[in-house]
């Protein structure tokens, strides 16, 4: 007791106050590489590349493109001002909403675990694993992910280096022009509009044209334009399954159109979800996948993680890189980069790609649900999500038109209303429910279209209490 008491009375003595600045000192070294320079450093930076003043520096700049005056932004916070800040802005945000929003971005359940793993240093802090002795861990997880992703889509190789789903479709369409040696590609356009928007982008500034072909009154794609469209000098053809519709194609008589014309086809998932129970795309060559429903948060759009997938006599064409497993010279398992074909391990011009990143982090949450869920898991989650939607189509067919009938299709449907989505969605809103996502922007000729998508997080008094809304 007097141990503690002496303690006590030296941390009230002047000594807190040094406890308390040091404190302060470090914490301020901390927060220095985030704090604007010092009028004494700035002075000593034009001092040594020999400027008088700021306004010397840039002089160059004519005076009608310079700002003389100060940025319109909120003046700086006390620290507890910026805490009730940030307090009324997550006051705002949707907690408690049920979300019938999907359109390539999914709202499934998160176990805790997931965050719980990634969280520990040596996957958090874990970046681009150059030096493969000091990087096992990193390794075998890229490892297991890319293991994992063959089971489940049908391929004998898969990479991990994606930055999303929407640039692993246009990355998967350049490495089917190098095995073909061919320069065109047909793309459904019940692909993920923004996909094809990625996609316009590469093919804008890469040279690559690219025909679109439409959908029947089933939401799949039309065979007979197609096969119109394909040509010889066609390296591809890509699909989505399930399509943006919630639609499931016919991959197997895609894949034999596509074949008989020698280009190759490319399936793109935006919803991974969905190879719990639709039969995985094994006729395609290249799979272009995301993998936000495996454990990744929303996160308004990112970071996500894409992959490509594909057969092993392709894997040299693959963007990225791939993790493989050896032994050592004591027989102990260890991993190595096998093939890195990225601008940061190879000559510039050898590189199949300079927009692949780690997505080690976000493939590892993706391979923490994958083993929690297991097989049959995953079956039965992929059976759940199956269930709900197929039971808001039928309360929504009683109240509004549902579209695409006649095909099978995942976790998504498409509503068509006399009434704008928009005023629907925000009459929804009263009601704790975020609606559908509207199609007019990418498809007008639907009209009032809205695509809904019901995953496991969605209640049958949810979808009652939506449908309702809608018939108002």
């Amino acid at each position: 007791m007097k141990l503690v008491n002496r303690v006590v009375v030296r941390l009230q003595s002047s000594s807190i106050t040094q406890l308390i600045d040091y404190a302060i000192a470090k914490l301020s070294n901390s927060f220095m590489r985030y704090l604007p320079k010092s009028p004494q450093d700035r002075e000593q930076m034009l001092r040594e590349i020999g400027a008088g003043s700021i306004d010397e520096l840039f002089s160059h700049i004519p005076d009608e493109y310079r700002l003389n005056r100060d940025l319109k932004v909120t003046r700086q916070l006390a620290e507890s001002e910026i805490v009730d800040y940030f307090q009324q802005r997550a006051a705002e945000c949707a907690a408690g909403y049920a979300n019938f929003l999907g359109a390539g971005a999914y709202n499934h359940y998160r176990p805790v675990v997931v965050d719980s793993l990634i969280s520990r240093g040596e996957f958090f802090t874990a970046y681009t694993p150059y030096q493969a002795e000091i990087a096992q861990g990193t390794l075998q997880a890229i490892f297991e992910f890319q293991s994992m992703i063959c089971e489940l889509t049908g391929m004998e190789v898969a990479n991990a280096s994606m930055y999303d789903g929407s640039t692993a479709v246009p990355e998967a369409v350049m490495m089917a022009m190098r095995i073909t040696g061919r320069s065109g590609a047909v793309v459904a356009r019940s692909l993920h509009p923004e996909y094809r928007e990625v996609l316009g982008t590469y093919s804008k500034y890469q040279g690559i044209p690219v025909a679109t072909v439409p959908f029947l009154a089933n939401g799949r794609i039309d065979l007979n334009t197609l096969d119109q469209a394909t040509s010889d000098q066609t390296a591809c053809v890509v699909i989505q399954s399930p399509n943006f519709f919630g639609t499931i194609e016919d991959v197997a008589a895609v894949a034999d159109l596509v074949h008989k014309k020698g280009a190759l086809l490319i399936v793109s998932i935006a919803e991974a979800i969905s190879l719990g129970i639709v039969k995985p795309p094994a006729e395609a060559d290249i799979v272009a996948m995301e993998t936000q429903s495996f454990g990744v948060p929303l996160g308004f759009g990112g970071p996500y993680a894409g992959v490509i997938a594909t057969r092993e006599k392709f894997v040299r064409q693959i963007p990225g890189r791939l993790v493989g497993q050896t032994v050592d010279q004591q027989g102990h398992r260890g991993f190595v980069l096998t093939l890195a074909t990225r601008e940061q391990h190879i000559k510039r011009e050898k590189a199949t790609s300079n927009i692949c990143t780690n997505q080690a982090l976000v493939a590892t949450m993706a391979t923490i649900f994958m083993t929690i869920y297991g097989r049959e898991g995953f079956k039965e989650l992929a059976e759940h999500n199956l269930a709900k939607a197929h039971y808001a189509a039928q309360q929504f067919e009683k109240k509004a038109k549902v579209l695409f009938e006649g095909a099978p299709r995942f976790n998504e449907f498409v509503v068509q209303t006399s009434e704008d989505p928009h005023v629907i969605n925000n009459r929804l809103l009263a009601k704790n429910i975020m609606g559908g996502f509207p199609l007019h922007k990418f498809y007008p000729e639907l009209g009032n279209a809205t695509v809904w998508c019901c995953t496991e997080m969605i209640t049958r008094e949810q979808i009652d209490a939506a449908a309702q809304a809608v018939a108002q």
